[in-house]
């Protein structure tokens, strides 16, 4: 079953939520899945992007300290659930949007703001000033200014019900590769155990280029690193990563962190817990959905947890 599935392998390359998208399923009836999960992941793009004028999350955005807009339930349930995870203030943030526009790290225009600027921006982040209304499915910014923005929390999202769909389709193995976002479905063919051979980037070589290589059953693998956009001034390198708590990009020896979770919405937002810690966290391992992590330092170390 194994070689007849590797014979089986077929791929499709896309372009979206401003990066390459590759899915690749195993199984030749189920290969007109992936043209569907493409649409599927370009429905969602359209709801959740903030990189054009016109979105739900953009309406929300519009109105921000006039009056509350309603949006589709798959869009509140992300906004919740970012919502609430930057409340929970370990460093990521679904409102740093106004900070990161400040900053354009990576864009036209880079800078080193000056401290007033940045102090000014900061009262525009502030998860508590988003109103949420289960029962009309509104959302709320209190300031005019404020920005949701969940371009960090998005794409482990809709690799998620990418995967449910493929599940409930009956897809007996296959990867979601939303730009490195990687989501394992059911068990490899190319192994007899079943399990996926999942490479961690070198931070200093171009991306394809593994530093290590883990191995698990299905799983998502999500990186956070600070090591594809900077800014240089003064002779200082400014990352993009910016610590909403302060306003300034995250002071840190790591380079990055790679998590290994059940979910892929849990990756991306365990992802950026660890690397906003500065290194691993007692007990995070045995919390349910976490499956382990790699930690990259700058001096290139390499620390693992329950790996």
């Amino acid at each position: 079953m194994t070689s007849d599935l590797m014979a089986q392998k077929h791929s499709m390359v896309h372009r979206a939520l401003g990066t390459r998208i590759v899915l690749t399923i195993y199984g030749d009836q189920y290969f007109p899945l992936l043209s569907q999960s493409m649409k599927m992941i370009d429905n969602f793009e359209d709801r959740l992007t903030v990189n054009r004028p016109v979105s739900e999350v953009m309406s929300v955005n519009h109105a921000a300290g006039r009056m509350p807009k309603m949006v589709s339930k798959s869009t509140y349930d992300l906004i919740k659930l970012a919502v609430r995870y930057s409340r929970e203030n370990f460093g990521f943030n679904a409102l740093i949007g106004p900070l990161v526009k400040l900053w354009k790290i990576g864009f036209e225009g880079a800078n080193v703001p000056s401290a007033e600027a940045i102090k000014d921006r900061l009262k525009l982040t502030d998860p508590y000033q988003v109103l949420l209304d289960d029962d009309n499915q509104t959302v709320f910014l209190e300031q005019a200014g404020m920005e949701l923005d969940l371009g960090g929390i998005a794409k482990g999202y809709i690799a998620d019900r990418i995967h449910d769909f493929w599940q409930e389709k009956g897809v007996p193995a296959g990867i979601i590769n939303l730009g490195g976002n990687l989501l394992f479905v059911g068990k490899s063919p190319r192994r007899a155990d079943g399990q996926w051979i999942i490479g961690v980037q070198d931070p200093q070589l171009k991306r394809g280029h593994d530093m290590e290589t883990v191995r698990q059953p299905a799983c998502s693998a999500v990186t956070s690193g600070i090591y594809e956009r900077f800014l240089v001034k003064d002779g200082k390198r400014y990352h993009h990563l910016l610590d909403p708590r302060t306003g300034y990009p995250l002071d840190t020896d790591l380079s990055s962190v790679t998590v290994f979770t059940d979910e892929s919405v849990l990756g991306e937002v365990e992802a950026k817990r660890l690397f906003f810690n500065g290194g691993p966290i007692a007990g995070w391992a045995d919390q349910p959905g976490n499956r382990g992590a790699v930690f990259i330092h700058n001096d290139e170390r390499i620390e693992n947890i329950n790996l």
